[in-house]
């Protein structure tokens, strides 16, 4: 199986004008290989490029850009096999996130890893989550 490069369409709702991030760090927004799917790092920016302030809307945002990486592959949240997410104040901001992420990720959950780091890429982030998912047995594009 070859490796496929996923694209975030420029006129993406849930992205809007952040998918020139790509381009302009020269990195693609996830990586088929394998059966798998590998998401880059997601971050919470809404789609006009601002950042909300809460640790609740930014896991909303990071989850829901997943999910749309997700469904332009023709996959959902559902099918996450491994999730890490990384958390520059995690003790600060673990219960908003969990209590987040909890409406969104459902059984069987998949395998997640948080991480305490002393920064991100800008300090206003206060969550990255990358993530793996697994296409349907026999359903790899």
């Amino acid at each position: 199986m070859s490796t496929y490069a996923v694209s975030v369409p420029e006129n993406s709702e849930v992205f809007g004008t952040t998918t020139g991030g790509f381009a302009r760090f020269e990195y693609s927004a996830a990586v088929r290989a394998h059966g798998l799917l590998f998401i880059a790092g997601q971050v919470g920016y809404r789609p006009d490029g601002s950042l909300p302030e809460t640790i609740e809307e930014q896991t909303e945002w990071v989850l829901r850009r997943t999910e749309e990486v997700l469904r332009l592959e023709g996959l959902t949240l559902a099918d996450l096999v491994e999730v890490v997410s990384y958390h520059p104040d995690m003790q600060k901001h673990l219960a908003g996130f969990l209590e987040t992420k909890k409406r969104h990720i459902k059984e069987p959950y998949p395998a997640w890893s948080m991480i305490g780091v002393s920064g991100l890429a800008r300090p206003e982030f206060l969550l990255e989550v990358r993530a793996v998912a697994a296409y349907p047995d026999g359903h790899a594009r």
